[in-house]
């Protein structure tokens, strides 16, 4: 059964054929193969972690310009590794010109999924809406710095 409705599945097409300016990939991470949490559906161990990989799917069927990239995080660690991954469910956004990445954690419903949509689009046309003081100011910096946002809806 779909998360999408028809209604939105075309609303979003038409958002993406009007705002992507390049492709995105959405690399995420699922757990299947032993997890910390209590399975959600058979083979899956992973609390939301097919809910996740099922709207993600159904969001990258909306333009030939997302793709989805699922990868199990107990079996492909070294994937994990190089994307900083260590929790499911997870997803990297990447694109062509993206500076950084862009990760999310959880399962991107309700507000958080009117957020990854903003971040595909962002990551499509390589713009972070970042003032030009803001932006010299974090190539000064000496380090990498790690940034965490945390999103409730109160």
């Amino acid at each position: 059964m779909p998360l999408l409705t028809d209604d939105e599945t075309a609303r979003l097409s038409e958002l993406f054929e009007r705002e992507l300016g390049g492709d995105v990939t959405l690399v995420h991470f699922t757990e299947r193969t032993g997890g910390r949490a209590a399975p959600t559906a058979p083979g899956d161990s992973c609390l939301h972690c097919s809910e996740a990989e099922a709207l993600l799917g159904e969001l990258a069927a909306t333009s030939e310009h997302i793709a989805l990239e699922v990868h199990d995080l107990g079996a492909e660690p070294d994937v994990a590794r190089r994307y900083a991954i260590d929790r499911a469910p997870a997803t990297v956004l990447t694109g062509p010109g993206a500076r950084g990445a862009v990760r999310l954690f959880g399962l991107p419903s309700g507000y958080e999924f009117a957020t990854l949509l903003e971040d595909v689009i962002d990551v499509s046309v390589a713009r972070d809406d970042l003032s030009a003081d803001t932006r010299a100011t974090l190539d000064a910096l000496a380090r990498d710095v790690h940034l965490q946002v945390f999103v409730t809806p109160t």
